[in-house]
């Protein structure tokens, strides 16, 4: 291959390693806002969504100019789709950040409902998959990108809890519906970063290993536990 395909793909991985530093740091400074009750921060992660969008668009603009030039092999053409399908998932958990930031922002017109150690849990765990997502990425680690995708179970379980608690808070004190369905937002957008970072972490075992585990039911469910798409029998 020449230097000059070497560096086109060598670019596509730092624009994917730029979107994916900078989605994670909205994300962060997201969950700052809604801790911190900080209205500047929510502006910062609206602001900044622009830059990832722009991202996204630079990367498939690379990955047709490589596909229409180069005739790639078929290791190439996984790397492309792959590179693709992890921004446009990039994308979204910018989305997801600006979600949580524009909630915050309306929390912050009310009292402070009650700490949510669920929530940041909750935020813990999806920042920690979209950084190994990329890690996994970057070092060709099909097996990390299978254990990052048994983790996403514990972010919707963790969903539900809080769904469950806070529809109880609304039932017994009708006074705090707008707060709870703030923050029952807030905590399904980071259940999406999890299933985006999983979507990531999919492609990265495709990538590397030519098995598409999308809809591996022992993978996504493992024994001994039920999926929540199916009744208990």
């Amino acid at each position: 291959m020449s230097q000059f395909w070497e560096q086109q793909l060598g670019e596509i991985r730092e624009q994917l390693l730029m979107m994916s530093g900078l989605a994670e740091r909205n994300l962060s400074v997201a969950m700052r806002a809604f801790v911190e009750r900080d209205d500047k921060l929510c502006d910062t992660v609206e602001a900044e969504d622009t830059q990832i969008d722009q991202l996204e668009i630079h990367i498939d603009e690379l990955v047709i100019t490589y596909m229409a030039t180069h005739g790639p092999i078929a290791r190439d053409c996984r790397l492309m789709l792959a590179a693709s399908k992890i921004a446009s998932n990039l994308e979204r958990i910018g989305d997801q950040a600006t979600t949580i930031a524009r909630r915050a922002r309306e929390l912050n017109r009310e009292p402070l409902l009650r700490p949510m150690v669920d929530v940041s849990t909750m935020a813990e765990i999806a920042s920690e998959m979209l950084r190994d997502s990329i890690t996994a990425f970057v070092e060709a680690n099909a097996d990390l990108a299978v254990e990052i995708i048994a983790r996403d179970r514990s972010v919707n379980d963790l969903n539900r809890t809080v769904a469950k608690e806070l529809t109880a808070e609304m039932i017994s004190n009708p006074r705090t519906i707008t707060r709870a369905l703030n923050v029952v937002t807030i905590a399904k957008a980071l259940e999406r970063v999890a299933d985006h970072a999983t979507n990531v972490a999919e492609e990265v075992h495709y990538l590397y290993k030519g098995e598409d585990i999308r809809h591996e039911p022992t993978l996504h469910h493992p024994a001994g536990s039920s999926s929540p798409d199916r009744p208990q029998a």
